[in-house]
């Protein structure tokens, strides 16, 4: 069995994701209506629901991205 860390770690640097935000596929009421409470989001300060529908649109179930 080893021997437990006694000091402190450093912290660990996670990059970061400059990625631009997917743009909804036209036509499709799914995009339209996750882009639209993105802003809705965006509007009230919501980042998190912003980060949400972003990945939703990434991941969209009909597999257009």
């Amino acid at each position: 069995m080893s021997e437990p860390t006694r000091y402190q770690t450093g912290p660990v640097e996670l990059p970061l994701r400059l990625d631009p935000e997917p743009t909804p596929v036209d036509g499709c009421p799914y995009c339209t209506e996750l882009a639209r409470v993105r802003s809705w989001a965006r509007a009230g300060g919501d980042m998190t629901t912003v980060s949400d529908c972003n990945v939703f649109l990434r991941r969209h179930p009909e597999g257009h991205r």
